[in-house]
């Protein structure tokens, strides 16, 4: 199996009210790039963000300026050293500053993760499905660290079309052993996968990766990834 990952260049910065789709389609156009049946287009959560308007106007725009959201953000706080909190997000995830960033964003100014990631990803996927007849997946992304790797990678947060994890549990390996507890976070591998043609500061909101096999979902959901807090060892 051959994996290709084209970036999705030419979409504009993302303002309140703009159609993420149309967005894609219109950066697909420019980029000559045509879908097809199979490929997954990956999306950067500040795309989404932008479009759905959840930017927020600091009052202080100073470098703690956005300390506050991350209390509004968080479900709970589960560390803090200094200025860094790890929270976790109402959505279930676990990560620094509950979601808020002050990157890629205007000064003075926050983005903050969308309230439903997986139904943003659906939205622009039966959008675009409709509007060029084809079947694909969308994933939406954002920047995390690990708790037990130093560097950041891009995950999933919102996923619609494609399976979240590839559940391998009662299959056997190449040497015949029984596998019991492998589960592939698919769509992460994805997101970290695309973000080598997105790039961090090359105004690239969006990647197609084509090549993959996987079989169609019309049920999973970002937060199958999350690991309940009585199985995680890091809690």
């Amino acid at each position: 199996m051959t994996i290709e990952i084209y970036p999705v260049k030419g979409i504009p910065e993302a303002t309140e009210g703009d159609d993420v789709a149309e967005m894609v389609l219109g950066g697909l156009a420019t980029s000559e790039l045509t879908l097809h049946d199979g490929d997954v287009v990956v999306i950067t959560h500040k795309l989404v963000s932008k479009a759905e308007g959840a930017v927020v106007e600091l009052d202080d725009p100073g470098p703690d300026g956005h300390r506050y959201l991350v209390e509004e953000e968080a479900a709970s706080i589960l560390r803090r050293r200094d200025a860094l909190v790890i929270a976790q997000t109402r959505h279930g995830f676990v990560c620094a500053n509950a979601g808020v960033d002050r990157s890629n964003v205007g000064a003075g100014t926050a983005i903050l993760l969308p309230r439903d990631p997986d139904a943003s990803a659906h939205r622009a996927r039966r959008r675009i499905e409709q509007a060029l007849g084809v079947r694909i997946g969308v994933v939406v992304t954002d920047t995390f660290g690990r708790a037990w790797r130093r560097g950041l990678t891009d995950v999933a947060i919102g996923v619609s079309g494609i399976p979240a994890i590839v559940d391998y549990r009662g299959t056997t390996d190449t040497h015949g052993n029984e596998l019991i507890v492998t589960e592939v976070a698919v769509v992460d591998e994805i997101a970290a996968a695309a973000d080598l043609v997105m790039g961090k500061a090359t105004g690239v909101p969006a990647a197609v990766v084509r090549g993959l096999q996987l079989e169609r979902s019309e049920t999973s959901r970002a937060t199958d990834l999350v690991r309940p807090a009585a199985e995680d060892m890091f809690r």
